[in-house]
């Protein structure tokens, strides 16, 4: 058992698939010689070499039709974006392209490729740096999506998105980088479609993702010292394949469900979870679906500002205690 930083993690789980696998290669934006942007590929290049480990043009185009022909043609490619903000960029590769080639090919080829990218806010980079996009993800047929909250999770979900056989947008939240946690010794691989129970309770449902996690395990925290609430968190992991077993099982032992999401209130990925909740649990529910959100509107750089703009951990426990006390 070792403490790993979030960063850290994302090294060694790369550099897990790499040395098990001689097909795979990673490639991105300065993930080389300088060891990526936010630090997360250090010592990769030294490793593996320069022919699994390239510095690849300003082009996120070219870096994602990179990619996709490696993969079609047998390697298991790991491609970083710098931003997911770019996604917008490349943005054809994703919802048309690989995430369709295996329906469009009749299975005749396959594209087994993640595409790594920082996501989320926090860290005064303003609206064009620091947006949550896995709802831009979802919402496309072929692609998996998945947003790990700690270390482990990093390594083990990295490893089930490069053995898998379809594409995989991989959301590293880049203010989680410098967080810590204990990592197992050895390999480390986890399941795609699984969520979390990360602190089981009987009166309320929260739900988060990536970032929004630890704050809910902190409102959590406050909520039962404060107010009596015993409330479940549930890290959502995965999006697409999307763990409902575990949701509706919460749904269905505290009746009352809290989304807590970074991203834009407007189809967030908390409206589909809900829809689902309504669907499947409607008789379960003891009291409405209520979302906590960011509002519909591009971050600012201000540090107030952001901050206002985000869920926190006050929000969460106002709103859940609110509610549960209504």
């Amino acid at each position: 058992m070792a403490e790993l930083t979030y960063r850290d993690a994302v090294a060694r789980g790369i550099a897990q698939e790499m040395a098990r696998d001689p097909d795979v290669v990673f490639f991105g934006e300065d993930v080389a010689a300088a060891g990526g942007v936010f630090k997360t590929t250090v010592g990769l290049l030294e490793q593996f070499g320069p022919k699994r480990v390239r510095d690849t043009p300003i082009s996120e185009q070219a870096i994602l039709g990179a990619a996709m022909g490696a993969a079609m043609t047998g390697l298991k490619p790991i491609a970083e974006i710098m931003f997911s903000d770019f996604f917008a960029v490349c943005f054809n590769y994703l919802a048309n392209e690989f995430s369709k080639h295996r329906y469009i090919s009749n299975g005749q080829t396959k594209c087994p490729l993640v595409v790594r990218t920082a996501n989320g806010g926090g860290v005064r980079f303003g609206a064009q740096h620091s947006q949550s996009v896995e709802n831009w993800c979802m919402m496309i047929p072929g692609l998996k999506v998945v947003a790990p909250s700690t270390p482990t999770d990093v390594i083990g979900l990295l490893a089930a998105s490069v053995r898998d056989p379809d594409p995989v947008i991989f959301l590293e939240h880049k203010s989680l980088y410098p967080t810590k946690g204990d990592v197992p010794d050895g390999e480390i691989v986890d399941r795609l479609g699984t969520a979390k129970i990360v602190r089981p309770g009987k009166d309320c449902t929260i739900l988060a993702l990536a970032l929004m996690v630890p704050r809910a395990l902190e409102a959590a925290e406050k909520l039962q010292a404060q107010h009596g609430i015993d409330a479940e968190v549930i890290d959502v992991r995965s999006l697409v394949p999307l763990d409902t077993q575990t949701i509706l099982g919460s749904v269905a032992k505290t009746h009352r469900v809290f989304t807590v999401e970074e991203n834009p209130r407007l189809c967030g990925w908390g409206a589909e979870i809900m829809s689902i909740i309504a669907d499947e649990a409607f008789y379960e529910l003891d009291a409405p679906l209520v979302r906590i959100t960011t509002p519909h509107c591009p971050l600012p750089a201000a540090d107030v500002l952001e901050d206002a703009m985000l869920p926190n951990v006050d929000r969460i426990v106002e709103r859940v205690s609110r509610t549960l006390n209504s």
